[in-house]
């Protein structure tokens, strides 16, 4: 599913036009992506975190010369599903 798909499926449970819940849509995506930017967790009841992830660095290789590396330390949105959702996709 594809966000426009999302907006579709949205408008037409709630019965609003698809430009009013596009920009609904758009504003959640918007204050998620804020919140983590700023470091803090979005938690939706039920359907799960939203949280920054920090990956420490690590020693790799070059996959062309097979040469050493070090990969630096950064940072990953990561998800973790709530119970209903958890629920949801088992059934």
């Amino acid at each position: 599913m594809r966000k426009s798909d999302l907006v579709k499926a949205v408008a037409r449970e709630v019965d609003q036009p698809e430009s009013q819940v596009s920009n609904v849509v758009n504003a959640t995506f918007d204050a998620i992506e804020s919140a983590l930017s700023k470091g803090d967790e979005v938690t939706i009841t039920g359907f799960g975190t939203f949280r920054v992830s920090k990956r420490a660095e690590r020693e790799g290789r070059n996959p062309q010369t097979g040469a050493p590396m070090k990969i630096p330390e950064r940072k990953s949105p990561s998800f973790k599903p709530g119970s209903q959702l958890k629920r949801a996709v088992a059934d």
